[in-house]
């Protein structure tokens, strides 16, 4: 499929409530939305948001927080393989409910070889069981906004995919993380792009809107219309209103 902009509901219309954002950005123009985590709407009321507004669901992160206070139960903690099929069996229920092309598997704090090895087995485990069309994403995260995650280096990424070897396990690229954790975010995507499936767009170093900041978007944009297929989601803090901070969508087509 071509480059198609997407819109992040965790972050964009902070202003309006969870379900009048899917028309805030129907009325924008955007196609396809993603939403961080889901959970705390019954699956009907976004299953029906999603469908009212004619928008597909690019992504979901998964697993679903752990609202007791306890471990969250993520996809790196040895140990942790049961709970971690536990969770995913409610995950693969927004699925069916909602259809996102993409759930982010993510990995949690944890450290070490025996954390690789639970990360690597739960993602295979999840891979066979994941719908036909869903492609689950991995995604580095920088130790600036999450300290402890196990997953925060691409070259990791690289080899844990490798490890899982499943054509529906994928790299999730996000512009902001890349910068923060490497210095290039556009040599990262070069390096990498075999690899990415999904793509999200944030500056450094406050994670703002294209443009306003580090990140070289030029470039980055360049390379994404030379060799990227797929959606490319905007994922930052709008800081204002958030149609005045879209103008990298047309900028994306340029």
């Amino acid at each position: 499929m071509p480059i198609t902009p997407a819109a992040n509901l965790s972050l964009f219309w902070p202003e309006l409530p969870y379900l009048d954002r899917f028309d805030a950005a129907a009325e924008a123009g955007f196609g396809a939305v993603e939403v961080l985590f889901p959970y705390d709407m019954p699956a009907k009321e976004t299953q029906r948001a999603l469908l009212r507004s004619g928008l597909t669901l690019a992504l979901i992160n998964a697993p679903p927080p752990n609202y007791t206070g306890g471990p969250p139960g993520f996809a790196a903690l040895p140990g942790g393989e049961a709970r971690f099929a536990h969770d995913m069996r409610r995950v693969w229920r927004y699925v069916e409910a909602l259809r996102p092309r993409m759930v982010h598997v993510m990995a949690g704090e944890a450290e070490g070889p025996a954390a690789a090895k639970a990360f690597a087995a739960n993602l295979r485990h999840a891979a066979a069981e994941a719908p036909p069309g869903v492609t689950l994403m991995i995604e580095p995260l920088c130790p600036q906004v999450k300290p402890g995650y196990f997953l925060s280096d691409y070259a990791q990424a690289a080899e844990l995919l490798a490890a899982v070897d499943a054509p529906n396990v994928a790299l999730q690229f996000d512009s902001f993380h890349a910068q923060m954790i490497h210095g290039d975010a556009v040599a990262v995507f070069e390096e990498y792009r075999p690899l990415i499936r999904h793509v999200q767009l944030g500056d450094t170093p406050e994670r703002g809107a294209p443009g306003s900041g580090d990140v070289d978007f030029d470039g980055l944009f360049a390379a994404l219309r030379a060799g990227y297929d797929g959606f490319v989601s905007g994922e930052y803090f709008p800081g204002g209103p958030t149609e005045e901070s879209l103008g990298w969508v047309s900028a994306l087509g340029e």
